[in-house]
Formats: structure tokens, sequence, C-alpha cells
């Protein structure tokens, strides 16, 4: 893709996806569900999910999983708030670029 994905775009799509998951998901499935719609990397990724956790918008606990344990990341109450802001900032943001795109007149 040759568009630039920001750090608030890959919250918010990270959020998204680790919402699916009312007991939360983990690091690998995260990143491949991810990496289905987006070009980015494990490295990538990872700080994106420390970060998330660091601003409360996700808890994380481990379970063991095949002998080993499996870091799930689960959203919080202060992450579904900001995946819907998210959510409304990206139809705001979205549809005036689609406009400007596809030649509308009215950008507002």
């Amino acid at each position: 893709m040759v568009f630039n994905t920001g750090a608030a775009l890959l919250d918010a799509i990270v959020l998204s996806v680790v919402s699916r998951e009312p007991e939360g998901t983990y690091g690998y499935r995260i990143t491949q569900e991810v990496r289905s719609v987006l070009d980015v990397s494990e490295s990538t990724l990872y700080p994106v999910l420390r970060r998330l956790q660091k601003d409360n918008c996700l808890t994380v606990y481990d379970q063991e999983h095949g002998g080993r344990n499996r870091r799930y990341y689960k959203v919080t109450e202060q992450g579904v708030s900001q995946l819907n802001m998210y959510r409304a900032e990206w139809q705001i943001y979205s549809s005036k670029i689609s406009g400007i795109l596809q030649g509308d007149n009215e950008y507002e």
C-alpha cells in the first residue's frame, strides 16, 4: 500500500481486532489479522500493543497453551471508549478524503 499508516490508525485497527474477542486474543493472531489488510511487521505491532497497554486501553494476561504460556490482550472499558472515538473520527475523515478523491465538490 502506498499510503503511510500513522500511530492513531494502527491503534484503532489493533483495538478493533482485539475487541472482536470478548475474552481477548493473543499477539500472533492480532498480527495475522492486521497483516491481512496492512503491510506491517511484528516489530511494528508489538510496540503498539505495549503502548495501548500503558495507556490502559488493553489488559494483558498469560495462559498456558500447548505447554507454553501465551500472552493474551483484552480491551478495557477505556479501550472501548477510545475505539468508539476512533470509529467516529474515521467516518468523518474517510468521508472527506473519499469526497476529494472522487471529485465531489463539497468537502465538509
